[in-house]
């Protein structure tokens, strides 16, 4: 069984990463109709990849653009049909990898639109694993590289299979079709790229800056922790600032102030982690918040903030510990 993160602070588990709206409006909320990461049809067999038919694409024509596609013309392949729009020079995906696109899906005998990220502002962010994703997607993006916009229609049986998905409008003999621009993908051995700060704070832990994918040092010193929350840039990256209410893909390792023994850490996973900031534990949701993608941050969380006296079973963790982290900020959603 695979260990479950120990940041989560609320028994559901993981935040579902997709974002998905009634009509892709910007009103839309992530709870109103499944995205492409409701996956019902992971048992299929492999399709085939074929050319065609596919519909044009009429307005939005560039990466990252809002597209207008056309309405199917006349029946769709009862195989994978995908084409690469625009061929991005990025890095290859693989199966399993998370990617970060803005995508359109509609219905491919009507053109309805069922979602879009572009209006959001916010692309999806999902990995391309049986069972996390529709088939569909999973077997068109693996072996493109990032930077690519891929048009691809999806037959029921890599889609939504024969139940559809009447939430979304979706019967089960439509074929859909999606547009994605795929902006960038992780996997294990990605890390923070961000430019180092220094860390003259001696009484702080120093993290390593290492950026080959292993995970960094964690150096505690010996002193008494804080008592406040601690959260500082280790490698400062370029992108967006999170919001308090995103969710974010990381890679992290944590330790405990005494002793500086590692209690989790996504590295010794061999994966990722996602999940929204309002399910982890407060120190992680505040030290977080407003700290830009791409980055590396000491988190140093006391327990008021933290487990306080009731730490995970089993985890290592003793009662009113401060807890120590590096969190690389792969991806916000």
């Amino acid at each position: 069984m695979r260990r479950r993160s120990l940041l989560i602070a609320v028994p559901a588990g993981l935040a579902t990463l997709a974002a998905c709206g009634d009509d892709g409006g910007e009103g839309s909320k992530a709870s109103d109709s499944p995205s492409p990461s409701a996956s019902a049809s992971s048992s299929a067999p492999p399709p085939k990849i074929v050319e065609g038919p596919l519909p044009e694409i009429t307005k939005g024509t560039k990466f990252d653009q809002k597209p207008t596609v056309a309405k199917g013309p006349g029946d769709p392949s009862d195989q994978l049909a995908v084409k690469t729009v625009i061929a991005g020079g990025g890095k290859s995906i693989a199966e399993n990898d998370f990617v970060v696109a803005n995508y359109l899906g509609q219905i491919w005998s009507t053109a309805k639109v069922f979602d879009n990220s572009y209006d959001r502002g916010t692309p999806l962010a999902l990995q391309l694993a049986q069972g996390s994703i529709i088939e569909g997607w999973r077997y068109a993006l693996t072996g493109k590289k990032t930077g690519s916009r891929l048009l691809f229609s999806v037959p029921p049986t890599w889609g939504y299979g024969e139940q559809g998905n009447e939430q979304a409008g979706i019967k089960g003999t439509d074929t859909l079709v999606f547009v994605v621009d795929v902006r960038d993908s992780f996997n294990a051995k990605s890390s923070a790229k961000g430019e180092e700060v220094a860390q003259d704070d001696t009484a702080l832990p120093k993290v390593g800056t290492n950026t080959d994918g292993k995970a960094p040092s964690i150096e505690v010193p010996d002193t008494d922790a804080p008592t406040k929350l601690v959260a500082e840039y280790v490698l400062e990256g370029d992108g967006a600032e999170v919001g308090a209410e995103d969710s974010v893909l990381v890679q992290y390792k944590g330790v405990v102030w005494d002793g500086g023994k590692e209690f989790d850490s996504t590295y010794s996973r061999k994966q990722l982690t996602s999940f929204s900031l309002q399910q982890v534990v407060k120190g992680w949701a505040q030290g977080l918040t407003g700290k830009k993608v791409g980055s590396r941050v000491l988190i140093v969380i006391p327990p008021k903030l933290g487990y306080g006296d009731s730490p995970p079973d089993g985890s290592g963790i003793e009662k009113d510990s401060t807890l120590v982290f590096s969190v690389d900020i792969l991806a916000k959603m």
